[in-house]
C-alpha cells in the first residue's frame, strides 16, 4: 500500500522522525497535536487550545483526503484533568454528531509548560 506523509513544516519532524499525519490505504493517523504554531507562544485556556488543535487536525485530515466525519478515535492528553469539561466542550462542538471513540488522560507535562492539551486522531475514509 502507498504511504502518504502529511507534514506541518515543523522543524521537529525531521530530527524526531515523525509526520503530522500518515495515510495508508483508507486509514489516516494524526500524530499528537498541540496548540503550538511554529515559534508562536501557545496561548489561551484549555478550551481555546482544544479548538485550535481540532482546527489543525482538520487541516491534516483534509490534506490526506479525509474530514472530521471520518474520525473514529481520538486520544486526548491533558495536564490538568480538572479542565476536562472545557476540553470536552470543545471536542463535543466538533464531534457531537460524529461521536468517535475517545479517551482523555491526565499527563504530568507536555513538551512546553504552556501547553495544556494534546490530541491524536484516527480516521477511516469510507
Amino acid at each position: 500500500m502507498n504511504r502518504q506523509r502529511i507534514t506541518s513544516g515543523s522543524p521537529w519532524e525531521g530530527p524526531v522522525g515523525y509526520s503530522r499525519a500518515i495515510r495508508v490505504g483508507n486509514v489516516v493517523e494524526v500524530a499528537g497535536t498541540t496548540a503550538q504554531d511554529g515559534d508562536a507562544t501557545p496561548s489561551g485556556d484549555a478550551y481555546s487550545q482544544t479548538k485550535r488543535i481540532l482546527e489543525k487536525i482538520a487541516d491534516a485530515l483534509a490534506e490526506a483526503g479525509a474530514t472530521m466525519a471520518d474520525v473514529v478515535r481520538t486520544r486526548i492528553y491533558v495536564t490538568d484533568i480538572r479542565h476536562w469539561e472545557a476540553v470536552g466542550k470543545a471536542h463535543g462542538e466538533v464531534f457531537h454528531a460524529i461521536r468517535p471513540a475517545s479517551t482523555m488522560i491526565e499527563v504530568s507535562a507536555l513538551i512546553d509548560p504552556r501547553l495544556q492539551v494534546e490530541i491524536e486522531a484516527t480516521a477511516i475514509i469510507s
